[in-house]
């Protein structure tokens, strides 16, 4: 009930307004939203960090959003080291206008983080895009084979999407939606994103596995282990603000640390679904705020 409470206010209009108004809330969103992209990504790199950067914003309702989203992702490029990566939101190159429109841009992205040495993964958004989104990266992988995906596994068909994306990068979470028959509790979440983590370790891709549990963390690097992949042959992936020490620690022992850095104005939804993952990330934002008073 809490997580689709949080959900729903994610998209709720008169709470955003309250809530990018409290003086307490810019302070916290500093801690977890990059205010300043290129320092943040600079910081990172010379701690032996890996990224993956996001600018905020999505569902745009006509083509000129689309196009400037475009566009502010092909100066992003500027500003990141080789071997960084984007995150892209189909929505907001314009999904729910054209599925062929959204695609044209993606490409375009493609092409020119190609040019910088930058990857490029699609990530996943409500149930009812994902189709759109692996039909996307489908067609995309034909010219750009290096495009990643997201995988949510709180979705019932997350095992069926890993076992077809062989050869793929795809970037494995849990998932900040809901969706009509979804796994709900977090014990099947974490068995369905185990027999995700499986699937992927045992196969011919790059699985980017992006949780911030513990013991989801040990499993995949047992697994990793036991399917004989090296420390090129998978990375982690966590978000900026969240597990720091942890972040530094498992760059220290050499692995492949990715750290997912979100910027810009439009952070309200991100946020909101940052809180609604979990219960216990509601207690931790609401212990951020306490702290800064």
């Amino acid at each position: 009930m809490l997580r689709q409470a949080m959900l729903a206010i994610s998209k709720s209009r008169r709470a955003e307004r309250l809530v990018s108004t409290s003086p307490l809330t810019a302070d916290v969103v500093r801690r977890y939203v990059a205010s300043d992209i290129g320092a943040v990504v600079g910081e990172l790199t010379r701690r032996g960090l890996l990224v993956s950067v996001d600018h905020l914003g999505e569902e745009v309702t006509d083509e000129a959003q689309a196009r400037a989203a475009v566009a502010t992702y092909v100066s992003l490029l500027d500003l990141l080291p080789a071997g960084a990566d984007v995150s892209v939101k189909l929505t907001a190159l314009g999904l729910r206008l054209s599925q062929r429109l959204a695609q044209g841009h993606a490409a375009t992205i493609c092409a020119a983080a190609e040019g910088r040495g930058v990857t490029v993964t699609l990530d996943a958004e409500e149930h009812d895009t994902i189709p759109g989104l692996h039909a996307v990266h489908a067609a995309l992988r034909r010219d750009h084979p290096e495009v990643g995906v997201v995988v949510q596994a709180y979705l019932p068909d997350s095992l069926d999407r890993c076992e077809k994306l062989g050869g793929a990068r795809v970037r494995l979470c849990k998932g900040a939606y809901t969706a009509p028959g979804a796994y709900a509790r977090t014990a099947d979440i974490d068995r369905s994103f185990v027999r995700c983590l499986k699937v992927l370790m045992s196969g011919t891709g790059y699985p980017m596995v992006a949780t911030h549990d513990p013991r989801l963390l040990r499993i995949a690097s047992t697994l990793a282990v036991l399917d004989g992949r090296d420390v090129t042959g998978f990375e982690y992936q966590m978000l900026y603000g969240v597990r720091p020490e942890e972040q530094t620690r498992l760059a220290g022992l050499e692995a492949r640390m990715r750290v997912y850095v979100p910027y810009g104005s439009d952070w309200y939804a991100y946020l909101m679904r940052r809180l609604a993952e979990r219960p216990r990330n509601l207690a931790f934002f609401l212990r951020s705020l306490a702290s800064r008073r």
